[in-house]
């Protein structure tokens, strides 16, 4: 499977070099470039990408609102995995929030970052859940569900604890010893009365919510690795 790629990035500089270096690993083509976020949105609809490499701060429209845009731009929009300078951002956050599907450091080397595009682009699983973690954890911590949030089933918490460590649906149909397709069920009613467009954005919101709390519990499955690494 060829999984293809738009980059995009305020410096000319940075958005040639992942061109240049991402499009000559097996499996990833890049096949657009843009320089601030609106301009992301026109070439995604235009392009139809697997995934968007999306500068975090880009003048005008930022990679916020390009993430932002891009969920109800096209009903089936690409996956977004954010790029950026620096791990602990509230604009990271703000970006998974908007519907990103993970994060990458810029200083990471360039087979980790195309590690990461495949990864989103291929499988089910949270990216970097211990990298989300520690983001979460920067933030004021939520001791218990708000007033106003959605009411789980047990079974739906379990999964969505599972989830929070990175697990895919196999992984965590294999942990619960239940079939893939109940699993399935359960993730898609969760996102649902989450009001997430995706599997990171729901670990966000279970955070948010207190349903689960940064530091506890096991670590089932690292995922694909660390960005700050």
């Amino acid at each position: 499977m060829t999984v293809t790629v738009l980059v995009a990035d305020d410096e000319e500089i940075t958005r040639t070099g992942l061109r240049t270096l991402l499009g000559a690993r097996p499996g990833l083509d890049v096949i657009g470039e843009a320089a601030d976020g609106l301009a992301a949105v026109t070439l995604a609809e235009q392009l139809r990408p697997d995934v968007v490499l999306m500068d975090v701060r880009m003048p005008g429209a930022d990679g916020i609102e390009a993430t932002r845009r891009l969920q109800t731009a096209l009903p089936d929009p690409p996956k977004v995995v954010v790029i950026t300078t620096f791990e602990n951002d509230d604009h990271v956050y703000d970006a998974l929030r908007a519907g990103a599907s993970g994060f990458v450091l810029k200083r990471a080397a360039i087979e980790h970052i195309a590690h990461a595009v495949q990864l989103v682009a291929t499988t089910d699983s949270v990216l970097f859940p211990d990298a989300v973690r520690r983001l979460v954890a920067a933030r004021p911590a939520q001791p218990r569900p708000p007033r106003g949030a959605p009411a789980l089933t047990g079974r739906e918490l379990e999964i969505l604890r599972l989830m929070a460590t990175g697990l895919s649906n196999p992984g965590i149909a294999g942990h619960l010893v239940v079939g893939l397709e109940t699993v399935k069920t359960h993730v898609s009613n969760l996102l649902a009365k989450l009001g997430a467009r995706n599997r990171t954005q729901a670990v966000i919101l279970a955070y948010e919510y207190g349903f689960v709390v940064p530091g506890t519990g096991p670590v089932m499955e690292r995922g694909a690795g660390d960005p700050g690494r």
